[in-house]
């Protein structure tokens, strides 16, 4: 390595105790995390380039994009054949992307596993790079020009990834104005707008056709919540916990549908309807009659996160033929915090669900910010600097690999924190493969009083 000041990033929420391990056996656990992608490459050099940019996202250089990585891995010689990695080597990433998902479904996968769908924005300057447009900026909360990434993550008690991205290509991207930018960016030929909402409905079957992660829910915002159609078009194997907005349509209670005998007056009646008039979800603010409950929804890194509840069952209101029919019962889960934010969440969990689990789920979406806010800050998600459609993916996809290792070096210190005795020595160490299951075993490994983590260099 030509430089030695790139030491990891120990910055990053939940590692700072990573001074206590030794240099070495962090490098050499970072080696065995990266081996099993070897395969996956059809040339040395292209796995040369993918450990550095690995190395490159985990250390805590300024920008973590293509040439400041290659210069402080790899050598100023190596720019451009890092640059060529990214937007013309092909026959890899396709593997890559299947290995990943094989060894995050290892690490974190549970019965209770909650699938999670939602979309991060990248602030762009330039108008050449792909799916670029003037378009609604959630970061920046107003219209500006972006790109936008639809993301599925995956959360279990043993931790939380991202599983896949696609980037979104609006519309007039489609348009004949756009066909030099489309061949420039590289976009596949036989690609066809698609809405955000679409992507990740077919994102979420792909994860659920893979078999591989066993997932109990699905939870999105409400900008795919509010969505009926694309609440209706999810598998019905598994339960959805979806964010809303406060003007969704619900019944209180179970109506009758019927189609109303003809007054003489006019048209006969052709549609059934309901008997009574739904509701906005916002007006059980006001309902005395479901009072707000004060619960510990979970246990945050600084102490217990604590909010008023109301929840109650009821129908979802779906629209058909311009009037208001019940769909199904539904829970209605709304929480106000202590800084006054309300937010509304329907599911359709049983009946016979405990509150407690409701809790858990509505938690449970914040998983996906968690990956997003450390992936954003600590491992230069957003750092990317090309214009390619197929050099985005490439990135997106490194830094899910690289956040993945910090799972993994979480539930590492998990147990090195309870391997300490009264001296404060520690008898657990990394063992000869980085799997949390082997974890627990017993190594001798005495750290040094000396050993900082800031001479820390990926080398």
């Amino acid at each position: 390595m030509l430089s030695q000041k790139n030491p990891y990033n120990s910055e990053i929420p939940g590692l700072e105790t990573l001074q206590q391990i030794k240099t070495e056996e962090i490098l050499s656990q970072h080696e065995k995390y990266l081996e099993k992608y070897a395969d996956c490459f059809v040339r040395s050099q292209q796995i040369k380039y993918f450990e550095a940019f690995n190395k490159g996202l985990l250390s805590n250089i300024d920008r973590k994009s293509i040439e400041p990585i290659a210069l402080s891995f790899l050598g100023e010689q190596a720019v451009r054949g890092l640059q060529d990695f990214f937007t013309r080597s092909k026959g890899w990433e396709k593997s890559v992307l299947t290995c990943y998902k094989g060894d995050l479904c290892e690490e974190i996968n549970d019965i209770k596993g909650f699938l999670s769908v939602d979309e991060s924005d990248f602030v762009k300057k330039g108008k050449e790079s792909a799916g670029v447009a003037r378009q609604y900026c959630g970061i920046l909360g107003k219209t500006d020009n972006c790109q936008a990434g639809v993301f599925v993550s995956y959360a279990t008690d043993k931790g939380a990834g991202l599983i896949d991205s696609r980037l979104y290509l609006p519309e007039i991207w489609f348009s004949d104005e756009y066909k030099e930018k489309r061949e420039d960016c590289q976009i596949p030929t036989d690609m066809s707008f698609v809405t955000k909402n679409e992507m990740a409905k077919e994102m979420i079957v792909d994860v659920l056709n893979s078999k591989s992660f066993e997932v109990d829910c699905i939870g999105c915002d409400a900008a795919f919540g509010s969505d009926e159609t694309f609440l209706d078009s999810l598998p019905k194997s598994v339960y959805y916990f979806a964010s809303v907005r406060e003007n969704e349509y619900i019944f209180r209670d179970m109506p009758e549908v019927v189609i109303p005998e003809n007054t003489g007056v006019g048209g006969r009646f052709k549609h059934p309807r309901a008997t009574q008039q739904p509701v906005h979800i916002k007006t059980i603010l006001n309902d005395e009659a479901v009072g707000w409950v004060r619960r510990v929804i979970a246990e945050g890194a600084k102490g217990p996160v604590i909010a008023e509840i109301k929840c109650l069952r009821a129908v979802s209101a779906r629209k058909e033929n311009r009037l208001f029919v019940p769909k199904s019962e539904i829970w209605v889960y709304i929480r106000k915090h202590e800084d006054g934010t309300i937010k509304y969440f329907i599911s359709n969990k049983p009946a016979d669900t405990a509150i407690a689990e409701l809790d858990r789920l509505a938690t449970a979406r914040w998983s996906i910010e968690q990956c997003f806010q450390e992936c954003k800050s600590y491992l230069g998600m957003a750092h990317y600097e090309t214009r390619s459609y197929q050099a985005w993916h490439r990135h997106m996809l490194f830094v899910m690999i690289a956040h993945l290792f910090v799972t993994v070096l979480r539930g590492f210190l998990k147990n090195i924190r309870k391997s300490y005795h009264a001296d404060g020595d520690i008898h657990h160490c990394f063992p000869n493969t980085y799997s949390n299951k082997n974890w627990a075993g017993s190594h001798d490994c005495s750290l040094s009083a000396t050993t900082k983590f800031g001479g820390l260099s990926f080398a």
